[in-house]
């Protein structure tokens, strides 16, 4: 039964969860006291034996704190000459206020390429200005606080403190905590949700691509990334509609430090737009895990280097399974993939959230019925959710 296994694995001690030998010699030991518990236990149990500190590159994330009394002008110039792509708000507070809760003290995060698509498109379309919560995480959390945090919240990056007096010392990215979770590949609880193509699982809600016609212009191209808040906007071909590049939230840095290319983006089209980095390679080299701590801070840099070019866009065909996705947008340093069927026509978009989603339980009091290995394993365990409450079937 896989609720038994998933039972037996809790009882190994907390330094052998790194370790697939570990894990391993614990599934087979039939000698071992069995705990009955159910599933939705047995899931948070696991995951809160992992610390967020086992997450690749934490403290190499660069930090930057804004005030809140910062222009947005100043803002955007700061970000682009440290070269981070984002941000904490700093509350002006009175520094001898030491009653202020330290949480208090941060009001949000902002990225740079939000803070430039306002501007770009203040005039006609953007009517107000938000930053993503800050939900900040310690090094003593788990992994499964961050899956929660991750799922149940539309952020892309989650805060790390050390200690009160230590500030931000970091973020964890959505990249590390994917790359967290591969490590457990072969592993029975993960491989009977990672090996099921993406037709068998049950997403929260699998994106509609937002697409241009390579013949429009890139300032098209940034309207539909402000409107639609994608990651990314799908370049095709008007006739065949094949998938030919795209325009990325990252590629924005690329028309601030260029002014021709700014100042003429009504005129220049995108399948002109997307042949301009012709100096990086269309291939990288498959990215080991060794480096994933130089990945993480990578992705919060402007100038990232490891990123495909634009003509060259990540992509997945319908019937891969939710580990080749996790593997390919890992390799290629992506926060999403395409997807595409035999004509190569785009036909979803799914983002590293949506892969998250599918190994995070629901929180306690959600009436949310769970998915990906949370149902799987209710399944297994013969329980079930009913109005928000896990019942066990008889």
């Amino acid at each position: 039964m896989q609720s038994r296994k998933i039972a037996e694995v809790l009882n190994v001690s907390d330094g052998g969860l790194d370790k697939e030998k570990d894990f391993t010699s614990s599934l087979h030991n039939d000698d071992r006291q069995h705990v009955q518990i159910d599933s939705g236990t047995a899931l948070q149990q696991f995951l809160d034996h992992v610390p967020i500190s086992s997450i690749a590159g934490i403290k190499n994330s660069p930090v930057l704190e804004l005030k809140a009394g910062d222009s947005i002008r100043d803002a955007i110039h700061m970000l682009y000459e440290k070269d981070i792509f984002s941000a904490a708000i700093v509350d002006m507070v009175d520094s001898h206020m030491n009653s202020i809760k330290f949480s208090d003290r941060y009001m949000g995060l902002i990225d740079f390429t939000s803070m430039v698509l306002w501007c770009l498109e203040v005039s006609e379309l953007a009517k107000s200005f938000l930053w993503e919560p800050f939900f900040p995480v310690n090094l003593d959390d788990t992994v499964f606080h961050a899956l929660l945090l991750l799922s149940k919240h539309q952020v892309h990056v989650l805060p790390v403190i050390q200690q009160r007096e230590d500030g931000l010392i970091g973020f964890v990215t959505q990249t590390a905590v994917v790359q967290h979770l591969l490590q457990y590949s072969e592993l029975e609880w993960f491989d009977s949700i990672a090996d099921k193509n993406l037709s068998d699982l049950r997403f929260e809600g699998l994106q509609n691509p937002s697409c241009v016609f390579a013949d429009q212009t890139v300032a098209d191209a940034l309207k539909s990334l402000w409107q639609n808040q994608t990651s990314a906007v799908a370049v095709v071909d008007r006739e065949t509609k094949k998938l030919l590049g795209n325009v990325r939230k990252s590629d924005v840095y690329i028309l601030v430090r260029n002014n021709d290319l700014l100042r003429n983006r009504t005129i220049l089209t995108v399948g002109e737009f997307i042949q301009i980095e012709t100096d990086k390679a269309k291939t990288k080299p498959k990215i080991e895990h060794d480096h994933g701590a130089f990945l993480t801070a990578g992705s919060l840099r402007l100038k990232n280097s490891f990123t495909p070019r634009m003509d060259f866009p990540v992509a997945s065909k319908e019937n891969s399974t939710l580990k080749q996705i996790m593997e390919h947008t890992i390799e290629t340093n992506t926060n999403f993939t395409f997807l595409t069927n035999d004509k190569e026509q785009v036909t979803g978009l799914l983002t590293l959230r949506d892969i998250i989603l599918q190994f995070a339980p629901p929180c306690v009091n959600s009436t949310i019925n769970g998915g990906g290995f949370f149902e799987f394993a209710l399944e297994q365990s013969g329980c079930q959710v009913k109005n928000g409450t896990m019942i066990r079937n008889h």
